[in-house]
């Protein structure tokens, strides 16, 4: 076995500022488990920690889910048992060894593997508050789905198809474009296009339903305009930038439009919500609703190249690093 060693900053900036550091992980207190981490997810707010867009306390170790096998449990933990193959959500999981709450962990079923299940976690359950918690998504709605073969997107595509959604999916590429109809995607307009015009016309002028919206500053105005009267704007994301702040009038002019931004654990602020959450996902990837798609992988203490490829746009699908 190699040093135990976390990807540390000390600084906010570019990918450079991650520095691998020799680091021996926590015991377990009480209510904790320690896992031999195997495979950690990459997700667009690890990005939005580094360069100091989300502001953190310093040093910092970003990754926010990982998996593996659990090495040994504190006090008062009664669910896990040594041995046991988990995936998780914390804080700092940019690491071999990760020590969390015991509470933010769920035993894998069998058969889905811990890349895999990293794969799907936070995006999948971000798809499950997009879909069933934000707004209730309804056979016969409408949706605009940015970014659609992204590790959000390439789980929020077939599950909201599933759910008889028509799904109107933006990407920046042909390539891209071909994944999405795979997906499930009804349709699909390049970024490059004027988006509210294209669906202006697949809806016959009235709109879509609801734009899921990962961009952010660019797509922001797009999306606004490519609603129905009491439509709803969920902005979830900010690849491209912070959206600019948007005067309520703007709202109005559209026809009463809904404006949020969720940020996924509010959803998930008890365990009982944690819970049912997890057993959506699971459910979903149980019957194939959805399924695991890993574009990239990227040995954990090179994760700025990750983070140059995310930012890049050059990523697909879930991106997993292996300690």
């Amino acid at each position: 076995m190699g040093e135990a060693y976390v990807m540390e900053m000390t600084e906010t900036g570019g990918p450079d500022v991650l520095v691998r550091t020799p680091r021996d992980p926590r015991a377990p207190g009480p209510g904790d488990i320690l896992v031999k981490q195997t495979a950690i997810g990459l997700n667009y707010i690890d990005t939005y920690h580094r360069a100091g867009l989300y502001p953190v306390s310093l040093p910092f170790i970003p990754g926010a889910e990982g998996a593996g096998i659990v090495e040994a449990i504190g006090d008062d933990v009664d669910d896990f048992a040594v041995g046991d193959r988990v995936c998780y959500m914390g804080n700092g999981t940019y690491a071999s060894d990760y020590t969390g709450p015991a509470t933010g962990a769920f035993k894998l079923p069998q058969g889905l593997g811990e890349e895999e299940a990293v794969a799907v976690l936070l995006k999948g359950l971000t798809a499950w508050m997009l879909l069933f918690e934000v707004r209730r998504a309804a056979p016969g709605d409408t949706a605009l789905i940015w970014a659609p073969v992204g590790g959000v997107g390439s789980v929020l595509v077939p599950w909201a198809s599933a759910l008889g959604v028509e799904v109107i999916a933006v990407t920046s590429s042909a390539d891209k474009a071909e994944r999405a109809k795979a997906l499930g995607a009804q349709h699909v307009i390049l970024s490059s296009d004027d988006v509210a015009a294209q669906v202006r016309a697949l809806t016959g002028g009235a709109g879509v339903d609801v734009s899921y919206d990962s961009v952010g500053k660019s797509s922001a105005r797009a999306s606004l305009d490519s609603l129905k009267p009491r439509g709803w704007w969920v902005t979830y994301g900010n690849a491209s930038g912070p959206v600019e702040p948007l005067a309520p009038t703007e709202l109005v002019i559209r026809g009463s439009l809904n404006m949020t931004r969720p940020s996924l654990f509010s959803f998930l602020d008890t365990d009982a919500a944690r819970r049912a959450a997890a057993s959506a996902l699971f459910g979903a990837l149980r019957s194939g609703t959805i399924k695991p798609y890993i574009g990239q992988r990227f040995v954990l203490d090179q994760v700025g190249d990750a983070h140059r490829a995310i930012e890049g746009g050059k990523t697909i699908g879930s991106t997993v690093l292996i300690p």
